[in-house]
């Protein structure tokens, strides 16, 4: 009983040690994203009169007409959001963010002297894009957040039929369109192509640049298949078993994780041995736990 207590606290303990070390790695990730965007603000969109989405881009114009501070804007036009995150997503989300949009707002103030990334418009465009983008999808992924539209989005998506994205693109053009008209319509488009940009690049950080994609196969050779994509891939599968509601015969269902530049050939097999076979691929968001390193197959 004394050995079983003294196993007990050393797992607890461990998972202390393991929870502060996730705790304190999420606010490193969150620091360093904050920071990276407010790179992209100071030395690329700011200075060529480029204007970011959300509450960022809201701070951004207000800043340039009052001759005020960025930082100041950037947490007073977040304070309601981040209420309302509090009270309706719950409180690590709204310390996280709130975290991120301090960090965010020192930087600005720390940079905002600094010598512009460039002149050439378009290049100021595509690298304040890609910036802003690395630095939100690094904070995401940590579980943060650094502007306060996401989670209004959130709230009104629970209350009417328009998703999270659809519901961001919709302030966002509004956002960006009063740009166009303080700016000129040039700086619009700019604007607008760097919002695009950062948009998909905080896709490419939050899935991976190597996408997984999730496959399901049935065909009547999938045993045969099975054996082709784990010995030619080197992907596990696993079969699932179902019944065809018309033939009322038992099939076998092979169920497996690729990464997106293995999808042309994984169709490539499973063609070459049953054409057909019933192919659905989904994309996959997230994996977590499994074995889904490729296997080294000799």
């Amino acid at each position: 009983m004394a050995l079983e207590g003294i196993s007990l606290e050393k797992q607890i303990m461990e998972h202390k040690k393991a929870s502060k070390l996730s705790i304190t790695l999420k606010f490193f990730f969150i620091t360093l994203g904050a920071f990276i965007m407010a790179v992209g603000l100071e030395t690329a969109l700011i200075p060529n009169k480029l204007i970011d989405g959300g509450v960022t881009g809201i701070s951004m114009m207000i800043s340039d007409l009052s001759g005020s501070k960025l930082g100041i804007f950037l947490v007073l036009f977040n304070l309601p959001f981040l209420y309302l995150g509090y009270k309706q997503i719950g409180k690590s989300f709204a310390t996280y963010t709130s975290y991120g949009i301090f960090i965010l707002s020192i930087a600005t103030i720390l940079l905002h002297h600094q010598e512009p990334i460039t002149d050439d418009i378009l290049l100021a465009t595509i690298i304040g894009g890609l910036l802003i983008g690395i630095g939100v999808g690094i904070a995401i992924r940590a579980g943060g957040c650094l502007d306060g539209t996401e989670t209004l989005a959130i709230l009104i998506s629970q209350k009417t039929p328009f998703s999270v994205g659809q519901i961001i693109l919709f302030i966002n053009l509004f956002i960006l369109g009063t740009a166009g008209f303080l700016y000129g319509f040039d700086r619009f488009m700019y604007s607008f192509i760097a919002y695009f940009i950062a948009f998909k690049t905080i896709d490419i950080v939050q899935v991976g640049l190597n996408d997984s994609k999730s496959i399901l196969i049935i065909s009547d050779k999938s045993e045969e298949i099975g054996d082709a994509i784990l010995f030619r891939l080197g992907r596990g599968v696993t079969y699932l078993y179902g019944e065809g509601a018309y033939s009322k015969t038992e099939k076998k269902i092979i169920y497996c994780i690729i990464t997106r530049l293995e999808e042309a050939k994984t169709k490539n097999i499973v063609s070459s041995i049953d054409p057909s076979a019933m192919v659905t691929i989904s994309d996959v968001s997230e994996i977590q736990g499994g074995t889904f390193k490729k296997k080294n197959i000799h």
